[in-house]
């Protein structure tokens, strides 16, 4: 199998990597660099486990090869808190239960947080319009939505 080494960063650290041409970003993520935030749920791009931002935009990374982010900004579920301390978003899915077993949490919260970076005032309709990518199989999303609109005020500041 052909290789090629990549050059990205992840969580504000640089990788220099030779990876095989046909790996996905999200095994590049979660084998090479030992990240294990993000989840392969579906295997089929449909369910948002894998969520990741690239460049600040929510991208699935089972969708695209590792060769194909050479020289992109990644940031994982581990890179959007700032130390001990959570993100505003992750800190609102905390206080607003919008989380059960916690599998899909990751994949949520870095779609509600590139929603946010587009949207900073989005309505009901826009966030669940949003998540349609993203699969819970544990809720009815209704407390999802609260911790969005929870996390989007508090990323105003």
């Amino acid at each position: 199998m052909e290789s090629k080494v990549v050059n990205i960063n992840i969580n504000g650290k640089d990788f220099k990597k030779s990876v095989r041409s046909n790996l996905l970003l999200i095994d590049f993520i979660r084998e090479e660099i030992k990240l294990t935030g993000s989840h392969i749920g579906c295997d089929t791009n449909q369910c948002g486990c894998c969520m990741v931002l690239s460049n600040d935009i929510s991208l699935k990374s089972c969708s695209v090869l590792a060769i194909q982010m050479d020289g992109a900004k990644i940031t994982t579920i581990e890179g959007i808190s700032d130390g001990d301390a959570l993100h505003p978003m992750q800190e609102s899915f905390r206080e607003h239960h919008g989380l059960q077993c916690g599998f899909c949490t990751p994949g949520m919260i870095i779609s509600a947080i590139s929603l946010v970076n587009e949207n900073s005032s989005p309505s009901e309709e826009d966030i669940r319009e949003y998540l349609e990518g993203n699969l819970c199989r544990c809720t009815g999303y209704e407390n999802i939505v609260k911790s969005i609109f929870s996390g989007a005020e508090k990323m105003k500041g």
